[in-house]
């Protein structure tokens, strides 16, 4: 009986392999997803990004990122066999953070004077309209993030009637020569062409959306890397997003002024939600969570009682993805598992 449920009704499962890369390390991973069960992490390794004297960044992390794929290839792929009877993982999907990123958000508007339905066709047409990719860069992806109409965010526009729509869409560039290096050290260790790419920041705002839907204004502090990274989400949509491409973390205190600074920065045009995630490496979140408990945050709010203060941590991903490795538990891998979870074709 069983024997023949499996064959009629065959499991939908897909190995692949993830590959995050910062300002300050690479990191990759095996993920595994098997319908019915929460998804998995099987093997992590991070390495650090060791610059030598005279190098350029971009070498000495292309250089580190070589010395990971060898890892994952050589440790990493039997572990995959023995869980899941296959060592091969035909995708291969990557983050990329600053400083070889560009997040950008905008807003195409579409309005008529009788009502007419919304269609895909209508949003294809728009997207490649618009799409412009700057000089020296690739497009790594291009995500609605949020659709309006006559006024009222939906989370399922297509076939309905309105006047006046509006796509909000979140655009992802990394730098052209920093794609080809990766993607040709890739391909020569895995052999494959299926490779894709997102920044860390699109990611990870997309897979907080995921995690805590019900959170519908937000500051997301990312601090995952040596980098800052601040996304406002007001009414559940991105409403501005700022990359710190030049403020590496010396220490606690330095890094806290800056995030006060970009805090500022925002305030001025937008009013502040009262829930900051902090997203953090687990070694990193409690230093930082009580570098900003202490910094002087509540005139930011014009309010006595200071703005909620969130430290994601793996536990928060537990109900759909899991890192079953002794290694301790690398959030920017996991939300990777979690983005794909939900957008994987």
């Amino acid at each position: 009986m069983s024997f023949f449920s499996n064959i009629f009704n065959p499991t939908n499962t897909e190995s692949l392999v993830l590959i995050d890369i910062s300002a300050g390390s690479v990191a990759g991973a095996y993920a595994h997803y098997k319908d019915g069960e929460i998804s998995s992490l099987l093997y992590t390794r991070r390495l650090p990004i060791e610059v030598r004297n005279g190098e350029r960044h971009e070498l000495a992390m292309l250089r580190a990122l070589e010395i990971l794929g060898n890892a994952l290839i050589k440790e990493g792929a039997p572990v995959l066999a023995r869980a899941t009877g296959s060592g091969r993982a035909d995708t291969i999907f990557i983050s990329v953070d600053a400083p070889w990123h560009e997040t950008k958000v905008r807003t195409e508007y579409f309005e008529r004077k009788t009502p007419f339905t919304f269609t895909k066709s209508m949003v294809a047409t728009v997207l490649e309209k618009t799409s412009v990719t700057p000089e020296g860069k690739v497009l790594s992806d291009e995500s609605i993030i949020g659709t309006i109409l006559n006024g009222y965010e939906t989370r399922e526009p297509y076939g309905k009637k309105a006047n006046r729509a509006a796509l909000i869409i979140l655009t992802s560039f990394i730098d052209e020569k920093i794609s080809e290096g990766i993607v040709k050290i890739l391909r020569g260790l895995f052999h494959t062409k299926n490779i894709l790419s997102i920044t860390g920041s699109s990611l990870r705002y997309q897979a907080m959306r995921i995690a805590f839907p019900h959170e519908r204004d937000s500051l997301i502090l990312d601090s995952v890397g040596q980098l800052i990274s601040v996304a406002l989400v007001r009414k559940n949509l991105l409403v501005a997003v700022t990359d710190v491409s030049d403020a590496a973390r010396t220490n606690v205190d330095s890094w806290a002024k800056e995030v006060i600074n970009e805090f500022t920065k925002l305030s001025k045009e937008h009013p502040l939600p009262r829930t900051i995630f902090l997203l953090a490496q687990e070694q990193d979140s409690s230093s930082l969570e009580q570098a900003l408990n202490s910094a002087e945050l509540v005139g930011l709010w014009l309010s006595d009682n200071p703005p909620k203060i969130v430290p994601v941590r793996a536990g928060h991903l537990s109900s759909s993805v899991r890192q079953v490795t002794t290694a301790s538990p690398d959030l920017p891998l996991l939300l990777m598992a979690l983005y794909w979870q939900h957008h994987k074709k």
